[in-house]
């Protein structure tokens, strides 16, 4: 072996291991070992920078955008919700949700599909009383598997893609994987359909653990010509919700208290509800209401802005007086959207409640709220609270319609992949669904840069020699059981090595091996670049492995074990499988 390859497998090392202890960012742990490879000579100034001018770091970031939209205009929140229904049984509470889970991974970023789904079944399963564990962690693996149905799934498949594109090979077209991945993410939800219930134990999510009885009050305004506009309170579905209570209606100056599953729902009428924080919050995100104080929302409009919880001080609750006498808005530049009172319900209008020392108020003001008000005697504490502005559009139709436009038209070929995703992040800023900041704030540049510094990494590992020699020990080592035994030993190293890394990283220190090996066999190189895309993609042993599986480790309470008694045999069946229907799908 060159001392150039001495080199790049020192480097390598040093990577694996940096990754692997997570103390330094993915992106800046890469970037630095394609500076030391420039730097030891081993590869060019041109081959360092490839993949700044490669596709794929463009597509994900314009995907990236995608995500965010979709993420905002609520499309999945009632979509999880209804799939759920009203059943407690987890074996239908699986079999509905993790297929369609999977099934829109294949077109939207997994981990932003799984941060979406997350709060609907954590309320879902808290009015249920079960135990969110029983879904959270399958959730993640079904889209984990959705994943790889489409070349768009994950960034591991746009990774490769580019690679490939790098290497002189036509890159990943959309539904190139499906033929494989779509049974794999079939029988995979199957499998936890059938196995999750027995091998999961019931553990506490730290959301049921922290539940708090604090009733906060908030005032709707049902909008004219909306989605519930003259349905009855049952209808709407304002009847049960979780953790808020709907107090009283008011029309015309006429209140209904208390309200009847029957009564109908006007535009313009006045829902008061009571309820905790995060779920008053969450109204603001249901069509056919808004904010009654969304008048006061347009001087907002132009600046980044988020939810805080201010708790009143002396200074501002001396007297009494109301929020209108205070002149809230235009003294602190927030408007408070509702009112906590430990021990009384509030059951006034918002500009009718007189302030006292303690209540507490949901604000929704400029990001520099809480630093411009911290130190203040008018408040005694200021936190920011999780949750989208009532100011954000909501433009759910714009949004399908641009995705089923995007992968019509990508997937037919019409368009290449790289104009379609510019042309649909594009779309959404054009059509006001993302305003340029709300884009630009969606692209991780993390991610997009640790994709665009890793082409140099894998250049490195290919014109050093690293990858054939390493290809050479893999071939003699399994040579004896013929092209499908080297094709199984690379899926296996894939698999073990993104276990360890992160996958867009195991997918370029394994593809010039892979490509190797297949030269190496005569084969053809497109069967052993899709098992290690596979590979890349499908990791489910532990929490580290991918960050879908970190979401849901500590929202659900899990212990590190739970992954690899769940994710064992599912990782036992996509590695068979693998096995069997790429040498189907692609011959050697």
């Amino acid at each position: 072996m060159s001392i150039e390859a001495w080199v790049t497998l020192a480097v390598i090392v040093g990577l694996v291991v940096t990754l692997a202890s997570g103390r330094f960012p993915a992106s800046v742990t890469m970037l630095i070992a394609t500076v030391v490879l420039l730097f030891a000579g081993i590869v060019s100034p041109a081959q360092a920078l490839e993949g700044f001018s490669n596709e794929a770091p463009f597509i994900v970031a314009s995907l990236l955008v995608f995500a965010r939209a979709v993420e905002l205009s609520g499309v999945v929140q009632p979509v999880v919700s209804a799939l759920l229904g009203s059943t407690r049984r987890s074996f239908l509470l699986l079999a509905r949700l993790l297929f369609p889970v999977a099934g829109l991974s294949g077109f939207v970023n997994n981990t932003t599909l799984v941060a979406m789904t997350i709060p609907a079944i954590l309320d879902s399963m808290t009015r249920r009383r079960v135990p969110a564990s029983r879904l959270l962690m399958p959730v993640s693996y079904a889209a984990v598997l959705g994943g790889v149905i489409t070349s768009i799934g994950t960034s591991t498949n746009l990774t490769v893609s580019g690679l490939l594109v790098s290497s002189g090979h036509p890159p990943l077209a959309l539904f190139e994987l499906t033929p494989v991945g779509l049974p794999i993410a079939i029988v995979g939800c199957l499998l936890l359909v059938a196995t999750a219930g027995r091998l999961l134990p019931e553990r506490g999510s730290m959301r049921q653990a922290i539940a708090t009885g604090r009733d906060y009050m908030v005032v709707m305004r049902v909008t004219h010509g909306g989605p519930i506009d003259g349905l009855s309170v049952g209808q709407a579905g304002l009847r049960h919700l979780e953790g808020v209570f709907l107090v009283q209606i008011e029309r015309d100056g006429r209140q209904v208290a208390p309200v009847a599953p029957d009564d109908l729902l006007e535009g313009g009428d006045l829902l008061t509800f009571a309820g905790r924080v995060d779920q008053v919050v969450d109204l603001h995100r249901m069509g056919g209401l808004e904010s009654a104080e969304s008048q006061h929302f347009d001087a907002l409009a132009g600046s980044r802005h988020a939810f805080f919880e201010a708790v009143v001080g002396d200074s501002l609750s001396s007297g009494n007086p109301t929020l209108a006498e205070v002149g809230f808005r235009g003294r602190y530049g927030g408007a408070v959207v509702a009112i906590h009172r430990s021990g009384q319900r509030l059951n006034v209008k918002l500009g009718e409640v007189r302030l006292r020392l303690g209540d507490t108020l949901v604000v929704l003001a400029d990001l520099g709220f809480r630093e411009r008000w911290r130190d203040s005697r008018d408040f005694l504490l200021i936190a920011p609270l999780r949750g989208v502005p009532p100011t954000q559009p909501r433009k759910a139709r714009r949004v399908v319609a641009i995705g089923v436009g995007f992968v019509l038209l990508t997937g037919l070929g019409i368009l290449p992949l790289l104009q379609g995703a510019l042309g649909a992040a594009l779309l959404m800023v054009l059509l006001r669904v993302l305003t340029i900041q709300q884009a630009r704030e969606a692209v991780d540049l993390n991610v997009v840069i640790l994709i665009a510094a890793a082409f140099g990494m894998g250049a490195a590992v290919q014109s050093s020699g690293l990858g054939a020699t390493v290809a050479s020990l893999l071939v003699g080592a399994l040579d004896p059981l013929g092209v499908l035994g080297v094709l199984a030993g690379v899926l296996l190293a894939t698999m073990a090595l993104t276990e360890l890394v992160s996958n867009n990283a195991a997918a370029v220190l394994m593809f010039p091996i892979a490509l190797a090996a297949a030269s190496s066999t005569g084969s053809d190189p497109r069967p052993f670049v899709v098992a290690l895309t596979l590979g890349a993609s499908l990791s489910f042993l532990s929490p580290i492995g991918y960050q879908t599986n970190l979401m849901v480790y500590g929202i659900g309470g899990y212990r590190f074990t739970d992954f690899t008694r769940l994710g064992l045999p599912l990782t036992v069946a996509c590695f068979v499988l693998t096995l069997i229907l790429v040498p189907l799908a692609f011959p050697f």
